[in-house]
């Protein structure tokens, strides 16, 4: 039987399309608090007590980033060079969007709803100028901006003003790479059983969080929100996929199989202790089986761009009153306007700032070296250290 380590081909697979297409699942399923459609509810919600279609989307992106990451620490030459990859990867395109979300959509947004600039510039309270030095960390401290939207059917219906529902994610995705960056650093990867220890231990957290067993926030203050194991899951899933890959088998019949566990859990019940691992088994499936979508992304990678703008512009066409079009208009304009953003973002941003993956600067020169002298000195050490006791048994 075929192993993932034998069938996955890095460059040729589907998880590009994957991606676009799960940023999509979240955008449709968000449609229905922003813009009032699906009774105001999330899409899938209508199915599931569990989860959403967007919240099955941002498994999938998680697993699969799981799976990658995992994959590109224990290739990577340093964690200092991981962590300056990961920063490429995130914090250009969410700079953008940042800039773009105070200087562009809410300007017009508030010139829609107010006629002027009165008020806006000048805002004391969740001001233009302060959203991108409030955010800018992934942590988000200022979701709003002038205290506008009060007209849409997000605030009319939910209470909820806010400029990005999504980009909370992103917070959990960094934390994410924390924590395999650690792994690296202690050998955890290197050693897969050590690492498959940490990862199955999250997962057992995660069922027990849903299954209401034992008290997590009192054994630990990080465990209060439960997004943490709802996001980390699914990220360990891959963890162990991609450790474990030459013992995982890639067979139709056991995508099937998941994909009826997928549905079955997702409509009656045990989505978020079983089914969601079964998806994120169909998902590294169809990536690999489906290579004629292996050049989806070959002229631009636009999940990201797509997944950070879709909010902003979803609530910005509310402002207009678009979602009184229909459905089907209010969808087609908001699909162009963020496969436009997307482009755009990545060949300004995004790409660009990908070619800097191999630049050092002087200061990181230095950690490098004195980080490289440490390791080679602690490997010559460990060698001695072996012979020695090598030796003495001899004796």
């Amino acid at each position: 039987m075929t192993t993932l380590a034998e069938a996955f081909n890095p460059r040729r697979n589907s998880i590009g399309f994957l991606r676009w297409l799960m940023a999509f699942m979240v955008i449709f399923s968000h449609a229905g608090p922003i813009a009032g459609f699906y009774g105001g509810a999330d899409l899938g919600t209508q199915w599931s007590d569990e989860q959403s279609l967007g919240g099955v989307a941002v498994c999938g992106f998680f697993f699969l980033s799981g799976f990658l990451i995992t994959r590109s620490k224990m290739g990577s030459t340093s964690t200092l060079r991981f962590f300056w990859h990961r920063f490429l990867r995130i914090y250009p395109g969410f700079f953008l969007i940042l800039i773009a979300t105070a200087f562009v959509f809410a300007p017009i947004a508030w010139i829609r709803e107010n006629g002027s600039w009165d008020g806006f510039w000048n805002a004391t309270s969740e001001s233009p100028f302060t959203y991108f030095s409030n955010n800018f960390t992934l942590l988000l401290g200022q979701l709003n901006i002038a205290g506008m939207g009060t007209t849409t059917p997000l605030y009319v219906d939910h209470g909820i003003l806010d400029w990005n529902g999504s980009a909370w994610t992103l917070a959990f995705e960094f934390a994410a790479y924390i924590l395999v960056a650690l792994l690296g650093v202690f050998g955890a990867l290197a050693n897969r059983i050590v690492g498959g220890i940490v990862a199955g231990g999250i997962l057992l957290l995660s069922a027990m969080q849903w299954l209401s067993i034992g008290n997590l926030p009192g054994l630990s203050f990080v465990f209060a929100d439960f997004r943490l194991l709802l996001l980390l899951a699914p990220f360990a899933w891959g963890m162990l996929f991609c450790l474990f890959r030459d013992k995982v088998p890639i067979d139709d019949r056991i995508a099937v199989a998941c994909l009826i566990v997928a549905v079955v859990t997702y409509a009656r019940g045990g989505w978020l202790v079983v089914g969601q691992f079964a998806f994120c088994y169909v998902l590294i499936w169809f990536a690999i089986r489906v290579t004629r979508l292996s050049g989806w992304d070959r002229h631009a990678d636009l999940s990201y761009g797509i997944y950070i703008a879709g909010w902003p512009l979803m609530w910005l066409a509310t402002y207009f009153q678009i979602e009184e079009w229909g459905w089907v208009a209010y969808h087609v304009i908001v699909v162009v306007a963020c496969h436009v953003y997307a482009y755009l973002s990545w060949h300004l941003v995004e790409k660009p700032a990908m070619t800097l993956k191999r630049w050092t600067p002087r200061w990181g020169e230095w950690v490098l070296q004195r980080t490289s002298s440490f390791r080679s000195w602690w490997g010559d050490r460990s060698r001695t250290r072996l012979v020695l006791t090598r030796s003495e048994m001899a004796r």
